[in-house]
């Protein structure tokens, strides 16, 4: 159930963009770190970073992302899109539509999506999406796109902290999923989407997100650093940023936070 570079680039085939070279390591510290560093080393986009193990994974607003060894796919990916750096909020979303595709593929499940970044399986986390930004004014020198997919964990593989909002694709089916074949439709998924997001196919993927989404139509709070913002989450914006009607009736424009679902209203 190893990962390994070799493997994975002959399920994947040639003439593609994402995993046109995959980079495999027994243990590091972040792969966003080192996808980082290949970016602003002028590597091609496409490379993919996946570790077995991360001792510093971490998630969106700084937080830490538990990354038990060879129980999930932790990996980072790094993209070069043409898009005004304000739209940067469309990748997260195409990553959220592709990563749900390949896992309702290859299990059978059929994962939901929490505004901005979470995919849940009922209530519970199983994957999260960390995207980090180097831009200019006007254009993107480069997105590096950490995905962290919780496969075969079990219950006392997460922190105790976690362990009553997360769980694993395992956990849910009651099976373990085969790693290799799971990464190798990530990738594929991903490819798909972010063609569709370059042929200004952007809708496409929105449209796909309501369908999955858990957001849009509940009453929400969302706190951006010491801000609260309180109403209903209307829809998403051409950009991707979140819409939400407050209860003094103005339209906000959210790009993240975090997120309290309440009751649908």
């Amino acid at each position: 159930d190893r990962l390994h570079a070799d493997d994975l680039l002959a399920r994947l085939g040639t003439g593609r963009v994402i995993g046109r070279q995959i980079e495999v390591f027994l243990e590091t510290a972040s792969t966003n770190d080192i996808v980082d560093k290949l970016g602003r080393d002028g590597v091609e986009e496409g490379v993919v970073v996946f570790a077995e193990s991360q001792s510093r994974g971490r998630g969106r607003l700084g937080r830490t992302w538990a990354s038990p060894a060879g129980k999930g796919l932790w990996f980072s990916v790094l993209l070069r899109p043409r898009m005004h750096p304000t739209a940067a909020t469309r990748l997260t979303v195409m990553a959220a539509v592709a990563v749900a595709r390949a896992i309702e593929r290859q299990t059978g499940l059929h994962p939901a999506i929490k505004w901005p970044n979470d995919l849940l399986l009922g209530t519970r986390k199983c994957a999260g999406i960390l995207l980090e930004l180097s831009a200019e004014l006007d254009h993107i020198r480069q997105v590096v796109l950490g995905i962290g997919l919780d496969v075969n964990a079990a219950l006392e593989d997460f922190p105790s902290a976690i362990r009553t909002s997360a769980t694993s694709l395992a956990s849910e089916l009651g099976r373990p999923v085969d790693r290799p074949s799971l990464a190798a439709a990530v990738l594929e998924e991903l490819e798909v989407a972010y063609v569709q997001l370059q042929s200004d196919r952007f809708a496409v993927l929105a449209d796909e997100w309501v369908e999955r989404g858990t957001t849009l139509g509940r009453r929400v709070n969302i706190r951006v650093g010491s801000r609260e913002i309180s109403g209903i989450a209307e829809c998403l914006d051409d950009d991707g940023t979140l819409l939400v009607r407050t209860e003094h009736g103005r339209l906000e424009r959210v790009v993240g936070g975090d997120v309290t679902l309440h009751t649908a209203a």
